[in-house]
């Protein structure tokens, strides 16, 4: 028995034989005399299924339709143009499926222009790329369109349903730039990550305002109530101040835990470079205590050590306090998880990187559309529960009885 596939790699090879890289893939080429004898064979095949009947058959006699001739019309691959002989029926009512009416792309097109908008390029940026690479033209108002059609999609994500419960939410924002009313301003972009029941990151959002601030978080938290949110067991935020107050109005039984990165950063800004070593050697020892009793003699121990040159991180600590110590009622491995906000925030660095190369945003559509799909390709890599989450949903499931 004859292997198709042998077959198939001995006629590919017979094609490529002693043809350079130009003649295999570049303009008038192989791939695109290839992809354009396909297509049209493809096209035939379906006029023969709306007709009824081969080229030049007699079955077509009098049959009340029949072929008319072909139009030519070019379209855009991701690598190449083709022009393509399309065929018409002298009734007018084919409509051939492979290329639609009116479609100027074949597929791959759209997906190729939307990963190099999902890594940061400007319309600018792709349509250089695409006629540096394939020697295609493609105007700035195609790739908009393109891009455009992304935003439906951000509108279905934005108001999908979601899980009743997620045992750790992160909540962050990142800063960009964005022209409203004719200047640029600084305008935040807000994200909830979850952490499901089963361990899995879940972007559950994103939302824009002019600045972070708890009234605009208590909007969110309040429209992920209406999503379906029931509860939050744990909700990670940065030192903002009335977030936590934002939360409990939203979630009354949702433990607060302030990220103690932020609060070592903040504490640290004030210090001189010559006490910052001592400084966040001193604070170590309060947040890796190993109880909150141990914590609190820490805290206290800072407080007169530090009382005459940095009075005011002892204060900002004792201030925070309620929000500081929850996560000193969880075994070690899986403090990590709850007392920093890194996971959201290795998340925030990539979308900045995407984001560098932008001095400003024109609208608040397409800062939704670049991180949107900057995020769906993030969130492929979100391929495992998060570290040591077995023992972490143990020990959810007996400090929070009943509501997982």
């Amino acid at each position: 028995m004859v292997d198709k596939r042998d077959e198939a790699d001995k006629l590919i090879d017979e094609l490529i034989d002693g043809k350079t890289p130009e003649e295999i893939v570049g303009e008038g080429g192989l791939l695109q005399a290839l992809t354009k004898r396909v297509y049209e064979r493809a096209l035939e095949g379906e006029m023969t299924h709306h007709l009824g009947y081969p080229p030049k058959s007699p079955a077509g006699k009098n049959s009340g339709n029949s072929r008319n001739g072909k139009t030519l019309k070019t379209v855009k691959t991701d690598t190449v143009d083709v022009s393509l002989s399309i065929p018409r029926d002298r009734n007018g009512d084919f409509e051939p499926q492979i290329v639609k009416k009116h479609q100027r792309r074949l597929p791959g097109f759209d997906d190729k222009v939307l990963a190099l908008y999902a890594r940061g390029m400007t319309t600018r940026d792709i349509q250089g790329h695409l006629e540096e690479m394939y020697d295609s033209e493609v105007s700035p108002a195609l790739i908009s369109a393109v891009t455009d059609a992304v935003l439906e999609e951000v509108s279905l994500w934005q108001n999908r349903p979601l899980d009743s419960v997620y045992p750790i939410v992160y909540l962050d924002a990142i800063h960009l730039k964005m022209r409203h009313s004719g200047q640029v301003k600084n305008q935040a972009v807000y994200l909830a990550l979850g952490i499901n029941s089963e361990g899995y990151k879940e972007l559950l959002g994103l939302w824009i305002g002019e600045q972070e601030g708890s009234k605009f978080w208590l909007n969110i938290l309040t429209q992920l109530k209406n999503r379906g949110v029931a509860d939050i067991l744990i909700a990670c935020v940065d030192g903002l101040t009335g977030f936590p107050e934002a939360i409990e109005a939203a979630y009354p039984k949702a433990q607060v835990q302030l990220c103690i990165v932020h609060m070592v950063r903040n504490s640290l800004k004030y210090v001189s470079w010559k006490q910052r070593r001592s400084v966040a050697a001193d604070l170590k020892m309060i947040y890796s205590a190993p109880d909150i009793e141990t914590a609190e003699k820490a805290l206290a121990d800072f407080e007169v050590k530090y009382k005459e040159s940095c009075p005011h991180i002892a204060r900002s600590w004792r201030s925070n306090w309620t929000h500081v110590i929850p996560f000193f009622d969880y075994p070690a491995e899986i403090r990590k998880v709850i007392y920093t906000t890194n996971a959201i925030e290795s998340m925030n660095a990539q979308l900045r990187k995407v984001t560098r190369n932008r001095g400003s945003f024109p609208t608040a559509d397409s800062v939704k559309k670049v991180l949107y799909l900057a995020l769906l390709r993030i969130s492929k890599k979100w391929k495992r529960p998060i570290k040591d989450w077995v023992a972490a949903l143990n020990h959810f499931s007996i400090i929070f009885d009943g509501r997982i």
